[in-house]
């Protein structure tokens, strides 16, 4: 399978070194990138092939990955539409809707939608994958293969949904990383040193999701075994009721939903 990145940027970076890392052959796959100076760190960091402009010999590939920022991507495909064949056309870029690509994209069919997270980076990520219609079982494996050189990915039937997912896993980390900064602000306030707090901020969140994602039971469940009756999880957990922050938290997945949709509409718009 040959693969052409549009943009050279962290993610796709991401993903060329996890490609390279399952298997794949560096020969087969091209980046897109208009920096002289990313073409060539591109080039010396992984082998791959670089271009600064799309032609056909950067377009002579199985899967065509846009990965350019999404106020970029209209103009972005604008040189593409004459070099398409029936490339499968993944697209990472947040908000993005697959009818707004395809008509960008002068009618190309063949699309996914994609929306990885920013754990991608270290190979821990986690995609969320949507298929136009004209997407075959293959495509969709290739799709698949090429995500999870990066993290685990899950497919969503409805569109939708992906502004969801981008409010849930896209912009999640965001929201792991707030909880790491009160628990680090907490620990220093209580007289630890920058970094003890910071050591017992993340291997306490590291150790709690792996043990969350070993178990089967949900994690109210785990929650509830490590509060007793009276004691100080139940102190701590009261207090952050009354505060609101669980209600908080879902309130911001639902805004970043929101917000999604929003930003799909705007640059969507002809």
């Amino acid at each position: 399978m040959k693969i052409t990145f549009l943009g050279g940027g962290n993610m796709a970076n991401a993903l060329i070194g996890g490609l390279l890392k399952t298997g794949f052959a560096a020969n087969d796959i091209a980046v897109i990138e208009l920096s002289g100076e990313g073409r060539a760190r591109l080039e010396q960091g992984f082998g791959v092939r670089c271009y600064a402009a799309p032609d056909a010999a950067a377009l002579a590939c199985d899967v065509l990955l846009l990965a350019v920022k999404p106020q970029q991507m209209r103009d972005a495909c604008a040189p593409l539409v004459p070099l398409l064949g029936q490339q499968l056309v993944i697209s990472i870029a947040a908000g993005l809707r697959l009818a707004d690509l395809a008509r960008w994209l002068g009618g190309h069919a063949k699309l996914v939608r994609a929306m990885p997270n920013t754990p991608a980076l270290i190979g821990a990520g986690v995609t969320g994958l949507c298929a136009a219609p004209a997407v075959s079982a293959d495509e969709r494996a290739s799709a698949e293969r090429i995500l999870q050189a990066v993290g685990s990915t899950l497919w969503i039937a409805d569109e939708a949904q992906m502004d969801a997912v981008t409010a849930v896993s896209g912009s999640g980390p965001a929201y792991v990383f707030l909880f790491i900064e009160a628990l680090q602000q907490a620990a220093a306030d209580l007289g630890f040193t920058p970094a003890q707090a910071r050591q017992m901020a993340i291997e306490t969140t590291l150790g709690a999701a792996r043990l969350a994602a070993q178990s089967d039971e949900p994690a109210s469940v785990l929650r509830e075994r490590v509060t007793s009756k009276g004691g100080t999880t139940a102190a701590a957990l009261q207090a952050m009721a009354e505060r609101g922050v669980k209600d908080g938290i879902v309130a911001g997945v639902f805004a970043a939903d929101a917000r999604g949709r929003e930003l799909g509409e705007q640059l969507g718009k002809d």
